[in-house]
């Protein structure tokens, strides 16, 4: 049987005029618009180097003209119909939809993720979409007879107001619909940050809310070179309600700290540092099946990512023997390249961090089973890894890794496997591994982590609330709890109606 022959690669011309569509201004109260400054910054290919765009670069007074923008159409937003809303969301994914091989492309030249990975995410991310359109029409409130009889109880939830939302390089879609999908969904207007190594894909999806019917400015985007230059002047000022971001658990504290002053609502996802446990009663070949899924989505690069592998001694040396063995078979290169399965480090600084983790565990007696190294020549590339015998208080076990390397650890019982799990400041993604459902149970219940995976290495759903515990952050993105972050509760205490 001949293997399915693999699609063209992507031409010079077909990237060039993607990249020409793409709105290179700020978008401030519905327009593109150049900077109050004139100042720019580049965007680059990972893979290459090379430039892909110049953009905009938005200052402190840019940041405060979009929230005056926010500001001034927060009432009206907020009384719009939750069908009208409902509506532009549903649209808004038809439109992602349609235009799946432009984000796709889009994402693979400035993250640098394999295009069949970019596709991935481009429908993980437009289920953000939908599943906010369902739930807009969904924000229910209540009615009820106080205990004592005397008053009535009535609840209902209203939007948090206008919001500063944050997002990250490495989903560059997937995070701006999941934050900007329920924001919409509740009634907030918002003012977006898009990471500066990666704002190509938020400008391409932000003209496309515009294109869904969504009102000017009520989403309102800033790129730029600074992430404190719109941060700052935004959270100190009084008309800001709301700050959700996604990133370093460093820069998080910081920006807790700085919305604590206004006393906002704050949405964390921050880092993680996610165990993988398998269980000598496990399917070792589902095990290394869902290790590949859990280490490899990204090139490594998600919060999500498992970082420590703990696998029970009397099945270590098989597990660790077929987990490299795949690992090893994959192949690095481009992203457009259709043979490529791994793609470049998002930049020099992070493929230099990845490889003093695996040589400081190597100095310290881990073996590395495949991989270990940089890739020579152009881009940021690093070697699928899997490292073996790694000793429990090596640095790479505590600090998340973010790039394609897999450190194996052992462990002799399942309350040794609590322990080493929990052993971590972080608490956003778990991945459990057994036959046992009773063995499953028990050891969730144990572990500090938001989210678990039971035989299973992709957890993520816009369905499912996501979201940790500990230095991973608070608050939770999708599902029914992902709206309410952006809603308000009001009571109101009304009169016994029969005492008139």
């Amino acid at each position: 049987m001949t293997a399915p022959a693999l699609a063209p690669a992507i031409s010079a011309t077909r990237e060039a005029e993607l990249l020409a569509s793409v709105p290179t201004g700020l978008l401030i109260d519905g327009r593109w618009r150049d900077a109050s400054d004139g100042g720019t910054f580049d965007v680059h290919d990972p893979a290459t180097g090379a430039t892909l765009a110049t953009l905009a670069s938005a200052t402190s007074t840019d940041a405060v003209t979009a929230l005056d923008a926010a500001s001034a159409v927060q009432a009206s937003w907020a009384r719009t119909a939750p069908r009208e809303r409902s509506e532009i969301l549903r649209r808004a994914f038809d439109l992602v939809t349609e235009r799946a091989e432009d984000f796709a492309l889009l994402m693979t030249l400035e993250m640098g993720k394999p295009l069949a990975e970019a596709r991935g995410e481009v429908k993980y991310g437009a289920e953000f979409l939908r599943w906010f359109s369902e739930e807009a029409v969904r924000d229910y409130g209540r009615y009820l007879t106080a205990p004592e009889g005397t008053t009535r109880i009535l609840v209902q939830h209203k939007p948090v107001g206008p919001c500063l939302l944050i997002t990250p390089w490495n989903f560059p879609l997937a995070m701006a619909t999941r934050k900007v999908a329920p924001a919409v969904a509740a009634g907030c207007t918002m003012v977006l940050k898009p990471a500066k190594l990666t704002p190509l894909t938020a400008q391409l999806f932000a003209q496309t809310m515009l294109d869904a019917g969504l009102p000017a400015g009520v989403l309102n985007v800033v790129s730029s070179s600074s992430a404190s230059g719109i941060s700052g002047p935004l959270l100190g000022d009084p008309r800001l309600r709301k700050i959700s971001f996604t990133g370093s658990t460093p820069v998080g504290k910081r920006l807790m700290a700085d919305a604590a002053q206004n006393v906002l609502r704050t949405s964390m996802e921050l880092g993680g540092n996610a165990p993988f446990i398998v269980f000598e009663d496990a399917d070792l070949d589902k095990a290394v099946e869902g290790a590949m899924a859990a280490k490899m989505r990204n090139m490594g690069e998600a919060c999500t990512a498992a970082n420590r592998f703990l696998v029970q001694d009397s099945v270590a040396e098989e597990f660790t023997r077929k987990f490299a063995a795949a690992m090893g078979a994959l192949s690095t290169g481009r992203g457009t390249d259709p043979a490529t399965q791994v793609g470049p480090l998002i930049d020099a600084g992070a493929r230099d961090d990845v490889h003093a983790l695996v040589s400081a565990a190597m100095a310290a007696g881990a073996v590395a089973v495949t991989g270990g190294a940089p890739v020579e020549g152009p881009g940021y590339f690093y070697q699928p890894t899997v490292l073996g015998d790694v000793p429990n208080d090596a640095a790479i076990l505590r600090e998340e890794i973010f790039g394609p390397v897999a450190p194996v650890t052992t462990f002799a019982t399942e309350e040794d496997a609590i322990r080493l799990a929990n052993a971590s400041e972080y608490g956003l993604a778990s991945y459990l591994y057994s036959r046992d459902l009773n063995r499953l149970l028990r050891v969730a219940e144990q572990i500090e982590f938001g989210m678990v995976g039971f035989n299973a290495g992709v957890i993520s759903n816009a369905a499912a609330p996501f979201g940790g515990v500990k230095h991973s952050g608070l608050g939770r993105e999708g599902g029914a709890e992902g709206l309410a972050e952006y809603t308000t509760t009001q009571y109101i205490g009304i009169a016994d109606p029969y005492s008139a």
